[in-house]
């Protein structure tokens, strides 16, 4: 049940807001729903779900997926209260805060991906590289996968069993509650203080300093390997010999690239890292708490949207990708196809270029 001071913020103007705030959310939502479930089915279609290249974006990709859903049942909740919607939003919430950590991580993985091919590139141009450092390298990938899903569960698992268990779904804003990222939990300030009121707001702090920083560890890993891979990219290409023109275009599109991925992560998730301080430090009533709800709304819920275009579509990869199927399409039998798969497995493989490196790099 709402309080007093609640129901005045709706009846001054705050129900249009959450109004607009559901129709920005569901349309963003579906975008993002559509721009990640285009990268995860190309991938399956093309059978490239577990090229190496290929494998860390798809992760990325469904976990934007599930964000964009949660963020979707939301906006719909909104229009279509049900019987039991605190509860329903209280752990749709939690649910959804596994995704907005698994995208962080996943984000790195990804990153880190790209720094890992590069560098065993890099080595192999100097000097052949054994198999053992390579299915090391592997390793540490799958591993780095797992992790990144097995984390974020983990984090929310205090949320989901002590908030249930102590009722925190009833304090929980029953009309716009699925619309907010961040938990709000309404405790009449006169009434005493009891064990479950301490477990509700315990859990409401625990959930927005596990966001915050979550954020901070990601934004600091994507920022130092990018600049690691940059470096490393340097000395890449001048270990081949002569810069010409092209190899400078590269490495100047390699710095712009470095810049660029750290800007996009950090303007989609702006808007809700200062709502989350803000919601530990200062009041909620503002006009500027206003404004960041309607960029949360957004920059959060386009994650999916930014992520397919930002780290897929745009990507050498998935254009080779894209030019090989179509050109397999319309020159070739799948006889032809399957011939040409089993006598390019055949055929040693040469040390690549520095051009040829950048085909999965930034």
């Amino acid at each position: 049940m709402a309080l007093p001071a609640e129901a005045a913020r709706l009846d001054g103007g705050w129900q249009e807001v959450y109004s607009a705030l559901q129709w920005i959310q569901f349309t963003m939502a579906m975008l993002s729903v559509i721009g990640s479930s285009s990268i995860i089915a190309y991938a399956v279609f093309q059978n490239a779900v577990r090229s190496p290249e290929v494998r860390p974006l798809f992760y990325l990709s469904l976990s934007d997926l599930f964000l964009g859903m949660c963020w979707l049942t939301g906006a719909l909740l909104y229009s279509t209260p049900t019987s039991k919607q605190d509860l329903i939003c209280y752990n749709l919430q939690a649910t959804g805060q596994i995704f907005y950590v698994a995208s962080f991580l996943y984000t790195v993985n990804y990153t880190w991906h790209l720094y890992m091919d590069l560098r065993m590139k890099y080595n192999q141009n100097l000097h052949r590289m054994p198999p053992q450092v390579v299915d090391y390298a592997s390793c540490i990938g799958r591993i780095a996968t797992i992790s990144s899903s097995l984390i974020p569960f983990l984090l929310m698992v205090p949320v989901f069993c002590l908030g249930n268990s102590s009722n925190c779904y009833q304090n929980f804003s029953q009309k716009h509650g699925c619309l907010l990222m961040h938990m709000e939990i309404a405790v009449p300030s006169n009434e005493p203080q009891t064990l479950s009121g301490s477990v509700c707001r315990a859990m409401r702090f625990y959930g927005i300093g596990v966001f915050l920083i979550s954020f901070l560890i990601s934004i600091v890993a994507i920022l130092v390997i990018l600049g690691q891979a940059r470096g490393l990219y340097k000395r890449f290409v001048n270990s081949t010999g002569f810069l010409g023109d092209q190899q400078w275009a590269m490495i100047k599109m390699v710095e712009q690239r470095v810049v660029f991925y750290p800007v996009v992560f950090f303007c989609c998730w702006a808007p809700a890292v200062l709502l989350g301080i803000m919601k530990l430090t200062v009041s909620t009533n503002s006009k500027i708490y206003m404004a960041l709800l309607i960029l949360q709304a957004l920059t959060a819920a386009s994650q999916g949207l930014l992520n397919c275009v930002v780290y897929g579509w745009t990507q050498h990869t998935f254009l080779c990708l894209k030019r090989n199927a179509c050109r397999d399409v319309d020159t070739q039998t799948p006889l032809l196809r399957s011939q040409k798969k089993f006598y390019a497995s055949t055929v040693p493989t040469s040390p690549p270029d520095a051009e040829a490196s950048t085909s999965t790099l930034l």
